[in-house]
């Protein structure tokens, strides 16, 4: 069915997927293409993981933001720079991580009046259940330690919508579904966003210091 005809329950990029992928470059390859929900059709391109290819962090967030969606790489704006710092100061390696998201097209809308920016809107369940596919197959590739959900799209898609992060992080929670481990806390993002930015900057270091102790 072309572009124009998908109804909301052809909303899976599971036939995107390749059948045993043998590498990461080849999950990327065939995202390129991922039609599986209708946010590829006003995207620039899909934005894949990248880091480590043995990594024993994965680190998940929401979805690509604008500068994501134009360079093609994840967490390349002021959240990732943040998000670097913390992981130093968490005693985690950023090279030590691999970086991807829920939901890998960027979701915006336009305001006339705001001229051509792209204004961020949440990806639905919908949505990020669709895209669910790819994120399994780069966390069968990867086998990593423990799992980071950064912010609530990224624990819902992992661990059901009714998935709270004020109520659930900073702790080890079970992944059952592989078997690992995972620590949720708040987007990046949600720290340059706040009133008092040296207080959920050092929440965030906190959470991840968790998922360091894993690491031994």
């Amino acid at each position: 069915m072309g572009r124009t005809g998908r109804t909301e329950e052809a909303y899976d990029a599971g036939p995107f997927v390749p059948d045993n992928a043998p590498d990461l470059d080849t999950l990327r390859t065939a995202a390129a293409g991922c039609e599986g929900c209708p946010l590829h059709a006003p995207a620039t391109r899909t934005v894949f993981g990248e880091g480590n290819p043995h990594a024993r962090v994965l680190l998940i967030g929401e979805q690509p933001g604008d500068q994501e969606d134009r360079q093609g790489k994840p967490f390349v704006g002021p959240a990732g720079r943040l998000l670097d710092r913390a992981l130093e100061e968490a005693g985690i390696e950023p090279d030590d991580t691999y970086t991807t998201n829920a939901v890998k097209h960027f979701k915006f809308t336009q305001v006339p009046e705001r001229g051509k920016r792209r204004i961020h809107k949440s990806p639905t369940l919908r949505e990020t259940t669709a895209c669910k596919p790819w994120l399994d197959a780069e966390m069968s590739l990867l086998d990593p330690d423990v799992l980071v959900a950064l912010g609530a799209t990224a624990g819902k898609a992992l661990l059901g919508s009714r998935f709270r992060v004020t109520e659930r992080r900073g702790v080890l929670l079970p992944y059952e579904e592989r078997g690992e481990c995972l620590v949720a806390t708040i987007h990046p993002s949600a720290v340059l966003r706040a009133d008092d930015r040296d207080a959920m900057y050092e929440g965030l270091v906190a959470d991840l210091r968790v998922a360091a102790r894993v690491l031994g």
